[in-house]
């Protein structure tokens, strides 16, 4: 909730529903880890539903109002509730449902900069909901402690700058072989062979996978995948008719059954259905 942001406004706002977003202008200096950050605040009283679609980012939400309902690959129950978290990169959907009165800071960092800033194996994170008090971080906790005593949006995004300056100014660099072949990922589309990835690092594709389940939280073939699904779906959505056959061509995919079936994986839904996504 780069290009790839995740978010929580409703799919199908209801009419006595209205959502407030706050963009605030990530710093310079910030924008090699930080992707987005944002306010958001829902004035309604009807339930909403959203659906992210693979996201190629790693939220940091602290909230304020009702929780949300969250859950991957799947509609949540009224158990899974969720106020401030966060999540690891995970191949596939994630459905969210929201009271009306929700109200959050959202922090969308790169995967390599989450690493830096939670410093701990983004494999503990991935493909999973993290409430922030599994994290056992006291930063964080002081974090969502602050802006919870602030009311308005300037002084909440004053006190988050200094603490993504503080914590990636103190951070280990990158790991060097990994940003590579991520970076080389997305330059590629998610088309690279990962064979070849790990042959120009002169490694075993065993040890790329486990440097980027540290790192990245997932192994190098997902991640692929990942990138080269939301390449497919920016085609589409720019395209007044989308010509599925040609996409599935020119992403790469062996033909368009395979585009189909990645469409599903990552959406939840077949590519005919995009029209009623956000």
């Amino acid at each position: 909730m780069a290009e790839d942001p995740r978010h929580a406004p409703s799919r199908a706002p209801q009419p006595d529903a209205t959502t407030v977003l706050v963009q605030h202008r990530v710093p310079a200096d910030l924008g090699g880890e930080v992707i987005r950050i944002v306010g958001y605040r829902e004035n309604g009283h009807a339930l909403a539903h959203a659906v992210e679609m693979a996201p190629l980012a790693v939220p940091l939400i602290v909230g304020f109002g009702e929780p949300f309902r969250i859950a991957l690959g799947r509609a949540p129950t009224a158990d899974e509730r969720y106020n401030s978290f966060t999540s690891g990169l995970y191949p596939g959907f994630v459905l969210i449902d929201s009271t009306g009165r929700a109200e959050c800071i959202q922090i969308d960092f790169t995967p390599l900069g989450a690493r830096r800033f939670f410093g701990i194996p983004m494999c503990e994170i991935a493909r999973r909901m993290v409430q922030l008090d599994e994290l056992g971080d006291p930063d964080i906790t002081d974090l969502r402690d602050r802006l919870g005593e602030h009311g308005d949006w300037r002084h909440r995004f004053a006190a988050v700058e200094t603490l993504l300056r503080r914590r990636l100014a103190a951070a280990a660099p990158r790991h060097g072989a990994t940003a590579w072949a991520y970076q080389r990922i997305l330059a590629s589309h998610g088309t690279v062979r990962i064979g070849a990835l790990a042959r120009s690092l002169d490694c075993s594709r065993k040890h790329l996978n486990q440097h980027f389940g540290e790192e990245i939280g997932i192994g190098p073939k997902a991640t692929a995948r990942m990138v080269r699904f939301n390449r497919a779906l920016t085609i589409a959505r720019r395209a007044e008719t989308a010509d599925w056959a040609q996409i599935a061509a020119d992403c790469g995919y062996a033909d368009q059954a395979h585009l189909v079936r990645e469409f599903r994986a990552f959406s939840g839904a077949s590519p005919s259905a995009l029209p009623s996504f956000p």
